[in-house]
């Protein structure tokens, strides 16, 4: 089969029937093997049945959720392409032809793009249509690279074999930004076409919710890119804090009319040390998700990593802890010039920070470091004692001499019951055989017997005389 065209339905019984008809009324149109598969997360309204009356087939999904529909419905496709949509016959499963042109012709995923195709009055609210969409879309743009114009369009298609290489894992309404963000990350090829949105035909308010829904996909983007949610802010946070507190290390700043003093110095080694680990947190993630398959392999990390042996942060963490000891003894010498008593911020300050900073940022950099090593362990599963396949062959095999050796003990019985028999015939034979030759031997015998009898008679007359 060549398509099938997946819908998630829950109480879509006012428009499941007209969006399944039109489907396979495109299918006999353009002649294409295809199927229109339902994915039901819980319809309670008869949407099952109209489906099914119309020419659908009707796949039950348990775990709620946008994304879970979905999934099962690709899952128990039976395509080689699927393309999905909404059942709410917002699209016109009749304009799928150009999703369909564009994967013969080797794209992994085909979006659609409501902006470049035309959106019909109503059929999207003001909010979503001039700051939700565009704005997930553009942080989409931004954080992956993407060249996706429309992050969230409901209707696309893709090769199936594909999709499910990429192990989509969310079951809400982010499941659409996270396979155009793994198709992204995974170098597919992702191509648009022009789509069209239409008002629903639904008199009821729809599933999505703006706020949750938008906070979703946002939390997902940035989740799924530690270098924008950790990396690029503590890159920032560092620079700051470093070049405010070496110019503040030596005496206060003015700038116009403002001066800037310890207490800003205090801020910046703040900042310091919330950029510092912000940015270990990056590689710590980073390290982390491609481990484990959620991001894919990323050569500049690796490097990081080579380079970032635990002994070498051990190092660095190390010579800081030595400089952030200096910077103490340098102030209890301070402290005991003044006589241990009490001492100007403005200038026992200026030590203090940069030894304490100091301090704490070795001890991120050789937490850090044993952590990244921990990660770096792998999972080792040693093989059983015993193989499966082996044994399960040494059982078959076990079996087959088994049956050999009864077989032969039975052949064996058999030949041992049939033996008297035979020793009787073959004793017979034997005899009536051998009485023929035993026969005049007997006779010559009883001849040579006879001829020592007349040789005894011819003896005596000659003892007589």
């Amino acid at each position: 089969m060549e398509l099938s065209v997946v819908m998630p339905c829950l109480n879509e019984a006012e428009t499941v029937e007209t969006c399944v008809r039109k489907t396979i009324g495109f299918f006999e149109d353009k002649g294409i093997d295809g199927e229109v598969v339902i994915a039901d997360n819980g319809s309670t309204d008869g949407s099952q049945q109209l489906a099914r009356d119309a020419g659908a087939r009707v796949v039950p999904v348990v775990d709620k959720g946008y994304g879970n529909a979905l999934m099962g419905g690709i899952r128990s496709a039976r395509g080689r392409y699927v393309a999905m949509g909404d059942a709410d016959d917002s699209y016109d499963f009749a304009t799928l032809g150009p999703f369909l042109d564009e994967l013969r012709d080797g794209a992994d995923l085909v979006m659609g793009n409501r902006f470049k195709g035309g959106i019909a009055p109503g059929a999207m609210p003001p909010l979503h249509r001039y700051l939700g969409n565009p704005v997930l879309s553009f942080v989409g743009r931004l954080f992956f690279g993407s060249k996706a114009g429309d992050f969230h369009c409901g209707l696309r298609a893709f090769n199936k074999e594909s999709i499910l290489r990429l192990g989509l894992q969310t079951g809400g309404m982010e499941f659409a930004s996270e396979m155009v963000v793994k198709a992204t990350l995974q170098k597919y090829d992702i191509r648009e076409v022009p789509t069209t949105l239409s008002p629903d035909g639904r008199t009821r308010s729809p599933h999505l919710n703006t706020w949750r829904d938008g906070w979703r996909h946002l939390r997902f983007l940035m989740l799924f890119s530690p270098r924008w949610l950790f990396l690029i802010p503590g890159l920032i946070f560092m620079t700051l804090g470093l070049l405010a507190g070496i110019a503040l290390s030596t005496g206060p700043v003015t700038v116009g009319e403002i001066a800037f003093d310890v207490d800003t110095l205090v801020g910046a080694s703040a900042a310091l040390v919330i950029g510092f680990q912000a940015v270990l947190f990056a590689l710590l993630t980073k390290v982390y998700a491609i481990q484990e398959g959620f991001l894919p392999h990323d050569r500049r990390v690796q490097k990081v990593i080579d380079w970032w042996s635990l002994e070498r942060g051990l190092l660095l963490g190390g010579l800081l802890a030595v400089a952030g000891l200096a910077g103490m003894v340098a102030s209890l010498l301070h402290w005991r010039v003044n006589s241990f008593g009490e001492l100007d911020p403005r200038h026992s300050l200026r030590i203090v920070v940069p030894a304490a900073t100091a301090l704490v940022m070795s001890l991120q950099a050789i937490f850090a470091s044993l952590f990244v090593s921990i990660l770096g362990i792998r999972r080792r599963q040693h093989p059983p004692l015993t193989d499966p396949t082996d044994e399960a062959a040494d059982v078959v095999d076990a079996a087959a001499r088994k049956v050999a050796v009864e077989r032969k003990a039975a052949e064996a019985e058999a030949e041992k019951a049939a033996e008297p028999g035979k020793a009787d015939a073959a004793e017979g034979d034997a005899t009536g055989d051998e009485g023929g030759p035993e026969g005049p031997k007997a006779t010559a015998e009883a001849v040579a017997a006879g001829g020592e009898g007349d040789e005894g008679s011819a003896r005596d007359p000659k003892a007589e005389r």
